[in-house]
């Protein structure tokens, strides 16, 4: 018994191990590390397997369980959730930031859905683009609008604002930095509270897309990938 408690001490230190490490390379390098990669659609996730299998319910423990049950919709928990939790620790200091964003932020649902949707796109990270799919929709975004996410700023139909948006993800994504033009375009409509959280909410998607590409976090059920048509 000895034994095997020491082995599993060891393998859940390992694997704490792995989430900094992900973490404190998307903190250091979470708006360089995803703008170059070749975009495309019909690949799919990029890990068919879980690197860090998501935990089952029976598998929770008293800190897992107080942090998981309330995450609980029809029965499950995603598997974004379930794998994070295998660091209690870190899940309990990430769930609160990643919620802001989801439910507290100071910006308009269907606008941050679409930096949330661009952000996952140039880190190809089917899992948020699926999901927040899901939510765009919910939030006013057509299905062509999603399918024009992935197309860019200067792809034809977006109105000025929107443009704007999502080109201050692609210069974050790029430089790290939002320029004069897209800052003022922005401020037109957004107070200094609002354009931190455009900041913020591109640097969480993307830290969080770089952690869920690593781990091969999969796929939900009955949640969509990318669109099929993205004009590569």
């Amino acid at each position: 018994m000895k034994r095997s408690s020491t082995m599993w001490s060891l393998r859940r230190g390992y694997h704490t191990r792995l989430f900094l490490l992900v973490l404190v390379v998307g903190l250091s390098l979470s708006f360089t590390g995803c703008a170059t990669l070749s975009k495309g659609g019909d690949e799919g996730v990029r890990l068919k397997e879980p690197r860090i299998q998501p935990l089952a319910e029976s598998q929770w423990n008293a800190q897992q369980q107080k942090m998981l049950t309330p995450l609980k919709r029809d029965g499950r928990v995603i598997n974004v959730w379930t794998t994070i939790a295998n660091s209690p620790k870190l899940a309990e200091k990430w769930l609160p930031f990643a919620f802001y964003f989801l439910t507290e932020s100071t910006l308009p649902r269907r606008e941050r859905e679409m930096l949330m949707l661009r952000s996952a796109w140039l880190c190809q990270c089917e899992y948020i683009f699926g999901q927040h799919t899901l939510l765009g929709k919910s939030a006013g975004l057509s299905d062509e609008e999603i399918t024009r996410i992935t197309k860019g700023p200067k792809a034809p139909g977006w109105n000025p604002f929107d443009a704007a948006l999502l080109q201050a993800v692609d210069e974050l994504h790029d430089d790290a930095f939002i320029p004069d033009t897209t800052w003022n375009a922005l401020a037109q409509r957004y107070n200094q509270q609002q354009l931190m959280d455009v900041v913020a909410t591109v640097g969480q998607y993307t830290l969080l897309s770089m952690f869920l590409n690593s781990s091969g976090v999969q796929l939900d059920e009955g949640v969509p990938g990318f669109p099929k048509a993205t004009g590569k």
